[in-house]
C-alpha cells in the first residue's frame, strides 16, 4: 500500500473505533497525565470528547486518512480563533465527565499549555497526528501534513506550526524534510510530560 491511495475527509462519529488508538498515539504521555484519573483512563475521555464533537478533541475537528475503506491516520489543524470556544467546550467536557473530580484535570490542562501552547492569531497550527503503526514509513504522515496545510492556505493564513516531544526525533525528522524549521524549545518540569520543541513554516 501506498501514500497514493490514501483519501482524506472530515472526521464522523461513525470513525470512532478506529480514530481513537490513533487520536491517543499522538501524545500519550500527555493525554495521560491530563486525562488520566478517577479511575478512568485518558482513552475513556478522548472517546468522550470525539463523539460530543464540539471542541478541540472533537470530531469535527478532526480529518481521517482512508485506506481501503479503513481509517488509518487522523490529524487536525486550527487557528487562534478557536483558543475561547475550545476553553469552553474543554471545561463543559470535562465538568460533565469528571463530575466532582475534574480540578485535578483543568490544574493538569493548564500545566501542560505552558508547554505546548495553544496557537495565537492567525497561525495555522497542526495536531493530533497519528498513523497506522503498521503503515508508518510509507508517506502518509507527509501526505497527511500537507493536506492540512492545504486546508490552511485555502483559508488565507501564511504561516504553520506544530509542536514535537523531544522524545521523538523520528517525527521532528519528518516534518524538517517537509520544510518546518525549529523555533523554540519549551522545557518541561513535569516528569511525566516531555519538553517539546515548536516548528514553523511558511504556508
Amino acid at each position: 500500500m501506498s501514500a497514493e491511495t490514501v483519501q482524506f475527509r472530515r472526521a464522523s462519529p461513525g470513525d470512532l473505533e478506529a480514530a481513537i488508538p490513533l487520536l491517543y498515539s499522538s501524545g500519550p504521555p500527555v493525554f495521560d497525565y491530563i486525562f488520566k484519573h478517577a479511575g478512568h483512563s485518558s482513552q475513556d475521555f478522548l472517546r468522550y470528547t470525539f463523539m460530543d464533537g464540539a471542541g478541540e478533541l472533537g470530531y469535527k475537528n478532526h480529518v481521517v486518512g482512508e485506506m481501503n475503506g479503513k481509517v488509518i491516520a487522523i490529524g487536525a489543524a486550527f487557528g487562534g480563533d478557536t483558543t475561547l470556544p475550545f476553553f469552553l467546550a474543554a471545561a463543559r467536557q470535562i465538568a460533565s465527565f469528571y463530575g466532582t473530580a475534574c480540578l485535578p484535570i483543568v490544574r493538569h490542562g493548564l500545566q501542560v499549555e505552558r508547554i505546548i501552547q495553544p496557537p495565537q492569531g492567525r497561525l495555522h497550527y497542526i495536531a493530533h497526528l497519528g498513523v497506522d503503526p503498521a503503515l508508518q514509513s510509507k508517506g502518509i504522515g507527509a501526505k497527511l501534513v500537507e493536506h492540512l496545510m492545504q486546508q490552511g492556505r485555502k483559508d488565507g493564513r501564511s504561516q504553520a506550526a506544530l509542536d514535537v516531544s523531544v522524545l521523538n526525533p523520528r517525527a521532528q525528522a519528518l516534518y524538517e524534510r517537509l520544510g518546518f524549521k525549529f523555533s523554540d524549545q519549551r522545557r518541561s518540569d513535569i516528569q511525566e510530560v516531555p519538553s517539546h520543541n515548536r516548528l514553523e513554516r511558511m504556508l
